[in-house]
C-alpha cells in the first residue's frame, strides 16, 4: 500500500484568506460567503495544498481602508477559523503519463505509466474533497482519463470520455477539477481513449468517510487495494488495429493482481482485520476472488454499504468493485490469494500472498479452486448483495432514507446488446445502433449548438430486430426523471454495463426474455446501488435510476472492445432552468477540438 508521500504528497498546508469587497481575485472559490451589509461582502477561503503557500502581499488593509475597516478586518480574521471548518479541502496532484517498459507476464512490453508507476498511483481522498489533477500527456497519441464511479455532480465536463471532453494532445496537459461529492467507497480510474487501458494507466481511487460520518464496521488495521484484470502481451496499439480491421480480440494471455501475475504480497498482523478493496480492471473477463483458509465479509459495493454477509469466494465482473473485511485468524503462515477467470473458455489464474507478519513459512498446499457451480450460482450470489438500510450514507442520514421502491417510474427503456457484422467488420450495437464517436464531443456540440454532430433520440427505446445501422445517438431525459432500464442480453456471453454520473438500484436478474410480469420479482426494499451491472448470458438485468445529475452522460459496455466498436450511447439529462444548483458552466480551461476548435 502506498503512503501519502509515495502518492506525491507530503503534509497538507492550509491557508486562510479573508477578502473584502472587490478584492476577490486571489484563489477564487465558492465556499463560505457572508454578507455584512449593503457595502461589504466577506469571503473566507481555506486553501489546502501540498505546496508552500504563496507569499503574502506587501500591502495591508490600512492602505485601502480607514481605521474602522481595519478593525472589521481583524474581527473577521478572528472569526475565520470557525467558518473554514465547513470548507471542503483541496488536494493537488501532477500526473505525467508516459510509456515505459513493464513485464507483467515475464516478457518485457511497452506499458502506460503514471509518474513512472504501473499500475498508476493510488488516489486517496475524503468525501467532498476537491481533487485537482494536472495530467501531462507524454504519449505519442491523445489521452483522456476517466474516473470510474465518481458521480461528477453537476459537472459532466470533467468526466473524461470522448463524448464530453476533447482528448489531451501529445505533449499537452489538462487539469481535471472535480469533487468526490457525497460518496464513500472504492473506485478506479483509467484511460478512456481508444484501447489505451489495455497497456495500463489505471489505478485505484478510494473515497474515505468524513470523521463525523461513521461506517458500519470497526476501523480496520489496514487498507489494501487490489486491481485485478485480464492482460495481453500485445500492446494497446496492436489490439486497436485488430479491432479497426473488423476482427474480434483473441482470448487474453494472463491475469494480473496489481500489475503482476504471481506472488504480490499483502502483509498483516495475526488477529487483526484488514479491508481489501477489489476491482476488476480487465477488458473482457469476469473473475472469482478468494483467499485460502479465510472468510470474507462483504461491507461495500461501489459506494454502497451492504448487509455484511460472509463469503468463501466472490464473482466480480468487468468494471465492478467491492470491499471485504478479512480477519487474520488462522495459524501464522502465508496463504494464497487467488483470482481466476469465470465464464470463459480458458481458466486464467493470478496468485497473490497473504503474509502473516509472524509467519516463518511460505505458501503451501494446493491453490484453492473456484466455485464448482456456474451461472445459476453466480446469479444467486449477486442477489445476496443487499443494501444496509441502517448504515450511514456519505451524508449524515441512513442509506435507506430514500425509498426508491415507492417512486413512480417516469419512463422505461429496454436495451439489447448485439454483435452485428457490418461492411464485413465486427461491430457491437445497442437496439440495432452501433455508436460512432464524432470528432466533436457531444457536450461541446450541445453547449455551442453545433449541428450535425449527433442525433437527438436516435436510439430506439425498445429492443428491435431491424437491420443494424451506424449512428451517434443522444437520448434526452428530464432532470429528476425516475427511469427503469432493462438490459436484455441476446448473446451467449456475459455482459457488463456502466453508467457515468450515477449509481443505480439493481432490482432484478433473470434468464430468458424480460416481461412486464417480472416486475413482481423486483427487490424494491434493499437493492444495492452501484455503477456497473452484469447481465448473464441470454438473460436480463433491471435497474432503477433517479436522474438527478444534469449533464451529458455515457452509458456503455464496460467490456472495452465492445465499447470501442459501438456498444455505447449518451444520455442528456436536462432542464431549461439555468442554475448553478443544476449544472456548472463549461470550465475556462476546457479543450476545444472538431467543430468547436475556434469557439469561445
Amino acid at each position: 500500500m502506498k503512503t501519502d508521500a509515495e502518492m506525491g504528497g507530503g503534509d497538507l498546508t492550509t491557508v486562510f484568506i479573508v477578502w473584502l469587497d472587490s478584492y476577490e481575485s486571489f484563489y477564487v472559490n465558492n465556499n463560505a460567503s457572508r454578507t455584512c451589509n449593503s457595502s461589504f461582502t466577506v469571503r473566507v477561503y481555506a486553501f489546502h495544498s501540498r505546496f508552500k503557500p504563496p507569499p503574502l502581499s506587501s500591502h495591508n488593509s490600512s492602505e485601502f481602508r480607514p481605521q474602522t475597516m481595519r478593525l472589521l478586518f481583524v474581527f473577521l480574521a478572528a472569526a475565520a477559523a470557525a467558518l473554514v471548518r465547513a470548507d471542503d479541502p483541496y488536494r493537488f496532484f501532477t500526473w505525467t503519463v508516459s510509456y515505459g517498459p513493464i513485464s507483467p507476464l515475464g516478457i518485457q512490453q511497452q506499458g502506460i505509466l503514471i509518474n513512472g508507476q504501473f499500475p498508476g498511483p493510488r488516489l486517496d481522498c475524503v468525501t467532498n474533497d476537491n481533487i485537482v489533477i494536472n495530467v501531462i500527456n507524454k504519449l505519442d497519441e491523445p489521452l483522456l482519463l476517466t474516473w470510474n464511479g465518481i458521480k461528477q455532480r453537476k459537472n459532466s465536463w470533467q468526466d473524461g470520455v470522448l463524448g464530453t471532453n476533447c482528448p489531451i494532445p501529445p505533449n499537452g496537459n489538462y487539469t481535471y477539477k472535480f469533487q468526490a461529492k457525497d460518496q464513500i467507497g472504492g473506485f478506479t480510474y483509467f484511460p478512456s481513449t481508444g484501447m489505451q487501458r489495455a497497456s495500463g494507466g489505471f489505478g485505484s481511487l478510494n473515497v474515505h468517510q468524513r470523521p463525523q460520518i461513521p461506517v458500519p464496521y470497526p476501523k480496520p488495521a489496514g487498507d489494501f487495494s487490489l486491481l485485478v484484470g485480464d492482460w495481453y502481451k500485445a500492446g494497446h496499439k496492436v489490439l486497436q488495429t485488430t479491432l479497426d480491421l473488423g476482427r474480434s480480440l483473441p482470448f487474453p494471455d494472463g491475469l494480473l493482481i496489481n500489475g503482476v501475475e504471481k506472488y504480490n504480497t499483502f502483509s498483516g498482523d495475526q488477529g487483526k482485520t484488514y479491508l481489501f478493496r477489489i476491482s476488476n480492471v480487465g477488458l473482457m473477463t469476469s473473475i472469482n476472488f478468494r483467499i485460502q483458509g479465510h472468510k470474507m465479509k462483504l461491507v461495500e459495493v461501489e459506494g454502497s454499504h451492504t448487509l455484511q454477509n460472509i463469503y468463501d469466494s466472490l464473482d466480480i465482473h468487468v468494471g465492478q468493485s467491492l470491499s471485504v473485511l478479512v480477519t487474520l485468524d488462522q495459524a501464522a503462515k502465508d496463504y494464497y490469494i487467488v483470482a481466476s477467470t469465470r465464464f470463459a473458455r480458458e481458466v486464467l489464474t493470478a496468485i497473490g500472498v497473504l503474509h502473516y507478519s509472524n509467519s516463518n513459512s511460505g505458501v503451501s498446499g494446493p491453490i484453492p479452486g473456484g466455485p464448482v457451480y456456474g451461472l445459476h450460482w453466480s446469479m444467486k450470489q449477486a442477489r445476496t448483495f443487499r443494501w444496509n438500510l441502517t448504515a450511514s450514507a456519505a451524508r449524515p442520514n441512513p442509506q435507506g432514507s430514500y425509498h426508491y421502491g415507492k417512486i413512480t417510474r417516469s419512463r422505461s427503456i429496454i436495451l439489447a446488446n448485439s454483435a452485428p457484422v457490418m461492411s464485413r467488420k465486427q461491430r457491437y450495437a445497442i437496439n440495432g445502433v452501433s455508436f460512432v464517436v464524432p470528432e466533436t464531443p457531444l457536450k461541446l456540440a450541445d453547449n455551442f449548438n453545433i449541428d450535425g454532430v449527433f442525433t437527438w433520440d436516435g436510439l430506439p427505446i425498445l429492443a428491435t430486430r431491424s437491420s443494424p445501422v451506424l449512428g451517434t445517438p443522444v437520448t434526452q431525459f428530464n432532470l429528476h426523471d425516475f427511469v427503469e432500464i432493462i438490459f436484455q442480453n441476446t448473446e451467449n456471453a456475459i455482459q457488463t454495463w456502466h453508467l457515468d454520473g450515477y449509481d443505480f438500484w439493481v432490482v432484478g436478474y433473470g434468464g430468458g426474455e424480460w416481461k412486464e410480469s417480472l416486475r413482481r420479482r423486483y427487490n424494491l426494499v434493499d437493492a444495492v446501488t452501484r455503477h456497473t451491472v452484469q447481465v448473464y448470458p441470454n438473460g436480463w438485468s433491471a435497474i432503477l435510476v433517479s436522474l438527478d445529475n444534469q449533464g451529458m452522460w455515457n452509458l456503455r459496455s464496460a467490456m472495452w472492445a465492445r465499447q470501442y466498436l459501438g456498444q455505447q450511447f449518451y444520455i442528456r439529462v436536462w432542464t431549461p432552468e439555468k442554475s448553478y444548483a443544476n449544472e456548472y458552466d463549461m470550465p475556462a480551461n476546457a479543450l476545444r477540438c472538431g467543430k468547436a476548435v475556434r469557439l469561445r
